[in-house]
């Protein structure tokens, strides 16, 4: 792994990146975390809608890829984040929090864990950030660090497990 790549980009993307990993994370903990509507569940939800909010805008100055003139689907995206956000307040301020349970997962899923593994793909920043001059140890250690919380969120949306010596539900 090397930052020499992000540290050489744009400063619109070195926010951009400096935004998503606190919301990858933040976004993360809010999605398994039983305490949901607690003071510590606003709290986070703010600093998630407000990092979210700022990736989106630094977004806009980013044009390193052009299909429209010099935009691209990311652009797209990130309004539609933008949107997303500011529904997502909407809905939970009005007592609407199965639909803003869903929005935020929705966001959560095609604005980092989707357009974030885009990133990886070659010839982008992320990808060199990754890869270059990894060893495998360090590439099996990523993965882990990727793959373990989405087992562990499907674990416990899905109630899989054992409480009491009994399982508490079973795949049919």
């Amino acid at each position: 792994m090397t930052l020499d790549p992000l540290l050489e980009a744009p400063l619109a993307v070195q926010i951009h990146v400096a935004t998503m990993l606190p919301a990858a994370v933040v976004g993360a903990f809010l999605l398994i975390w039983r305490g949901r509507g607690t003071p510590v569940h606003r709290l986070l939800g703010r600093i998630w809608i407000g990092v979210m909010l700022i990736s989106c805008l630094s977004t806009a100055f980013i044009h390193e890829l052009r299909v429209w003139g010099d935009f691209n689907p990311i652009h797209l995206l990130s309004v539609l984040v933008f949107v997303g956000c500011l529904r997502a307040v909407w809905l939970v301020r009005h007592g609407r929090v199965a639909a803003h349970r869903r929005l935020v997962t929705q966001m959560y899923v095609g604005g980092i864990l989707i357009a974030g593994g885009f990133t990886l793909l070659p010839y982008r920043i992320m990808n060199r950030v990754v890869f270059e001059g990894s060893s495998l140890p360090q590439l099996l250690a990523l993965l882990a660090a990727f793959v373990l919380p989405w087992l562990l969120l499907f674990l416990v949306q899905h109630n899989v497990g054992w409480r009491d010596g009994t399982r508490s539900k079973t795949f049919s």
